[in-house]
């Protein structure tokens, strides 16, 4: 996936082939937001203002501009994963969530 980052905020990048150009879409925010561009720099001005339209509406609205998330989420795996996952988490003396919690930081971390 091609992430593109302005101001801490993060976007989805795909390549629209009927309009030949390149379409943003701003991830985690409370609502949606896109923009478009033929290059990178295009796409980068148009992600900024996006975001800045996007902020502003918010701003006047009184809303979070940003998703909240919990913390928490179910997921479900095969029982031999699982079982994997306990005995790797065990040897290290973790638990599932904190073996969990840092595997999957560190796949996320650039």
């Amino acid at each position: 996936m091609n992430i593109m980052e302005v101001d801490g905020y993060k976007a989805k990048i795909e390549y629209d082939s009927e309009l030949d150009q390149f379409r943003g879409e701003i991830l985690g925010l409370n609502g949606s937001a896109d923009f478009y561009g033929k290059s990178s720099t295009a796409l980068r001005k148009e992600f900024k203002k996006s975001l800045n339209v996007f902020l502003e509406v918010c701003d006047e609205k009184g809303i979070s501009p940003t998703k909240e998330f919990s913390g928490k989420f179910n997921l479900r795996i095969p029982p031999h994963l699982h079982s994997a996952i306990a005995a790797r988490a065990t040897g290290e003396e973790k638990s599932i969530n904190q073996w969990v919690t840092e595997t999957l930081k560190e796949s996320v971390s650039p």
